[in-house]
């Protein structure tokens, strides 16, 4: 899926070239006519699954009958296959006392047929174990377990699977809202009722602020996006790897000036006048020009040759923006922008508004303010951690 202006757009016409990208086999990096089957022990059984699939109608004794996504089948049917291509598969533990199953293992194997674009068939079985834990008394290894990264993109694709069945936009993010609590009540560490108290492990401190940025993305905020617009960002979200992903929900910011490069916060303190940024949302790779280095190039500094250093300090950006365009797809879009000009508003709706008009301090350095009445990520985490040791949340 491509989306783009018009056939005869850049964008699109280098998307649809990089379709038919080949290996070094001479074969398209591509596959057909692919099934999923998914086998379990007998403890497990499969909730469903998310992703570019639809089911196959394969039923089974390890069917759960809670269903997530495309359940009701262990099997599922996918049309393409990318090196990129990427599932989510749904479980319900079958033994919910654990009479038998503390000090095993719960095993899975995924079994995937699909044709070569050589003409083959293959078969790629892979099977994993994982350990089982009580939840009343091995809490500590299951916390030891957690993955926010994973767990950050399963979310969203949740997310956007409710929004897109049987909830309005205000409920699902109510939802995201309430298990995101009821986490930070499980795994937190804190004192009832003083939210000064409450500590995460180091495995979940990022997750909190995965789900903010979920809450403020495309995914879940449809205004001034067109339903083809939407309907695209969300079929990538759940398409692609996880690292990709993540980019997709928290964008990556890198910061160059003159002390050299530096993967900076997604704040409104990282606008510095004399700073580069380059803003990854893996749709839109965009860079901007703080106002100080703006203003230097439009006087032509970096055609003098004892401003060398500055015309290196503008190229650099650009050689990575197009390092991440040309091993990305589909093609994300090109902007380059500076503090105060019109496509700003990309890297603008984008940023903690950590500081906005109503609380900017003019005159200072701690960055390039905001218009919005969107809350910061310091007042969410603020209510959460209230909310999270309330007895009675």
């Amino acid at each position: 899926m491509v989306l783009g202006d018009s056939f005869n757009s850049s964008l699109f016409r280098s998307t649809f070239q990089r379709v038919f990208s080949r290996d070094e086999k001479g074969n398209l990096e591509m596959a057909f006519n692919a099934t999923l089957e998914v086998k379990t022990s007998r403890e497990l059984k499969i909730a469903g699954a998310l992703g570019p699939c639809v089911s196959a109608n394969e039923k089974g004794p390890n069917v759960a009958e809670m269903e997530i996504g495309i359940g009701n089948t262990t099997k599922w049917k996918l049309c393409g296959l990318t090196p990129n291509t990427n599932m989510s598969i749904f479980y319900e533990v079958a033994n919910q006392q654990g009479s038998d199953v503390p000090g095993g293992r719960g095993h899975v194997q995924f079994i995937t047929r699909y044709q070569h674009s050589s003409g083959q068939t293959r078969i790629r079985v892979t099977t994993v174990a994982r350990n089982w834990a009580d939840p009343q008394t091995g809490q500590h290894s299951i916390a030891l377990g957690f993955d926010q990264e994973a767990s950050a993109v399963l979310m969203a694709r949740l997310a956007v699977h409710r929004s897109e069945t049987d909830q309005d936009g205000t409920d699902v993010l109510r939802w995201v809202d309430r298990m995101l609590i009821r986490l930070c009540q499980k795994f937190g560490e804190f004192s009832p009722n003083d939210p000064n108290s409450y500590r995460f492990q180091d495995n979940f401190t990022m997750y909190p602020q995965f789900m903010f940025h979920l809450r403020r993305s495309q995914f879940l905020q449809v205004f001034n996006n067109s339903p083809d617009e939407t309907s695209f960002y969300r079929c990538m979200l759940n398409r692609e790897s996880v690292g990709e992903c993540l980019t997709m929900i928290q964008p990556v910011l890198y910061s160059y000036s003159f002390t050299g490069l530096e993967a900076v916060m997604l704040d409104t303190s990282s606008i510095q006048p004399d700073r580069v940024l380059l803003l990854d949302t893996f749709f839109l790779v965009l860079i901007f020009l703080g106002e100080t280095m703006a203003a230097w190039k439009k006087q032509g500094y970096q055609e003098q040759e004892e401003y060398a250093s500055f015309k290196e300090l503008l190229q650099a950006p650009v050689d990575d923006a197009q390092d991440i365009i040309a091993n990305r797809f589909p093609v994300p879009r090109y902007v380059e922008t500076e503090q105060g000009g019109s496509q700003a508003r990309f890297l603008l709706s984008k940023v903690n508004p950590s500081q906005t008009h109503n609380n900017a301090m003019y005159g200072g350095d701690g960055g390039s303010p905001v218009l919005t009445d969107d809350v910061s990520l310091q007042v969410f985490m603020e209510h959460l951690k209230k909310l999270a040791v309330t007895t009675n949340a």
